[in-house]
C-alpha cells in the first residue's frame, strides 16, 4: 500500500530546510507520477499575494503537477506602462527573475523560470537575455499597458526569436497588452515565435458576438469563430494557455461549445493553474476545476494527455 500524501500541516513543518536556503524534503510525498498522470504548469507565481513557497510546493504537489513555469514580474517601477506602479508585481505581488530563477535551482526537475521586464524600460531586453542565457524557457508573463505592436514589444519578440522561447502574454482590454484585433499583423511578422495567449479579453473573445459590454467574465452561451479561435485556426505560432479564473469561465459557461473547443484546438491548449490558493481543491482552487473540466470535456484520453503536458512538453523543451 502506498503512503497517504502529506498534509498540509505535515508540508509546512518539513519546509523549514527550504526557508533556510535548501530543498524542501517531501517525505511521504508521492512518488513521480505515470506517463498518463503527468502534469505540466505553464503559469505559476512566487510570492503570489504574499503565499510562501511552501505554500506554492504544497498546492502544485495537491494537484498533481509534476513540473512548474514559475511566471516573474518586471522591475517595480512608477510609469504608464504599469499603471504607475499598479502593475508591479503582475498586479498580484508576485516575484521577479532573480527570486524565480533561484528557486528553480533549488527544485531542479520540478520548477522552471521565465524572464520578464516592463517593456519600456531602456535595458528591458538586457534583463530579460541575462536570465534567457541562465536557462528560461520563456518570455512573460508580459503584463503591461503597451500596444501588442509597439516598437518596445517587437524588441521582446526579436529576443524571443534569438532565442527560440515562447512568449506569453496576458490580455486584459485598457489594461494590458493593447490591440488584440491587431495581433495577427505581429503573427504574420514574427512566424517563428510561437505566442502564447492568456487572461480575459484573450478567453472573452472564443466568442464570436462578444462586446466589451458583456465585461471580462461573460456568461453567456458561445458562438464559435472569435478573435482568439481565428487566431488558434488560421496562425501556427499560436497557442493558448488554460489558467486563472478566466481560462476555466471560458470553459464552465458553455460546456457543450467547451467539448469542440478542445476537440478541434487540442495541439494548441496547454495546462496552466494561476491561482493563489494554498489547497489545490476544486471548491477554492481555479487550477484544480481547471483540471476536472479538461478531464470532463476533452474528446479523449490522447487529448487531455496533449493538454495537460505534451503540448507544454513540445512547446517549452521541457
Amino acid at each position: 500500500m502506498s503512503k497517504m500524501p502529506l498534509s498540509r500541516r505535515e508540508f509546512i513543518a518539513g519546509a523549514g530546510i527550504l526557508l533556510a536556503g535548501t530543498a524542501l524534503k517531501l517525505q511521504g510525498a508521492a512518488m513521480p507520477a505515470p506517463d498518463a498522470e503527468q502534469i505540466i504548469d505553464i503559469h505559476q507565481h512566487i510570492g503570489y499575494m504574499g503565499r510562501a513557497d511552501a505554500d506554492l510546493m504544497f498546492h502544485q504537489q495537491a494537484l498533481g503537477v509534476t513540473k512548474t513555469i514559475m511566471l516573474p514580474a518586471g522591475t517595480p517601477v512608477n510609469r504608464p506602462s504599469t499603471h504607475d506602479g499598479k502593475a508591479n508585481g503582475l498586479q498580484a505581488k508576485a516575484g521577479g527573475n532573480e527570486a524565480c530563477y533561484q528557486l528553480a535551482k533549488q527544485y531542479p526537475g520540478k520548477l522552471w523560470f521565465g524572464a520578464n521586464e516592463v517593456p519600456d524600460l531602456p535595458n528591458a531586453t538586457a534583463e530579460i537575455e541575462k536570465y534567457l542565457k541562465l536557462g528560461a524557457v520563456v518570455i512573460g508573463e508580459l503584463k503591461f499597458g503597451v500596444d501588442c505592436d509597439s516598437k518596445e514589444m517587437q524588441k521582446i519578440y526579436e529576443l524571443a526569436q534569438a532565442y527560440n522561447v515562447p512568449v506569453l502574454m496576458h490580455w486584459q482590454i485598457h489594461m494590458y497588452n493593447y490591440g488584440l484585433d491587431r495581433f495577427h499583423n505581429m503573427l504574420a511578422k514574427y512566424p517563428k515565435v510561437n505566442f502564447v495567449g492568456h487572461a480575459q479579453t484573450w478567453w472573452a473573445n472564443i466568442d464570436k458576438n462578444y462586446t466589451e459590454q458583456q465585461g471580462l467574465y461573460p456568461k453567456t452561451k458561445i458562438t464559435p469563430g472569435g478573435i482568439t479561435d481565428r487566431l488558434l485556426s488560421d496562425y501556427p505560432n499560436v497557442y493558448a494557455d488554460l489558467s486563472a479564473g478566466s481560462g476555466l469561465n471560458a470553459f464552465t459557461r458553455d460546456e457543450e461549445h467547451a467539448k469542440m473547443f478542445l476537440k478541434k484546438h487540442q495541439d494548441k491548449l496547454m495546462y496552466g493553474s494561476d491561482c493563489i490558493d494554498v489547497t489545490g481543491q476544486v471548491k477554492d482552487c481555479s487550477g484544480a476545476g481547471t483540471l476536472a473540466e479538461v478531464r470532463k470535456l476533452a474528446p479523449d484520453k490522447k487529448a487531455v494527455k496533449k493538454i495537460l503536458y505534451k503540448n507544454a512538453q513540445r512547446l517549452f523543451r521541457l
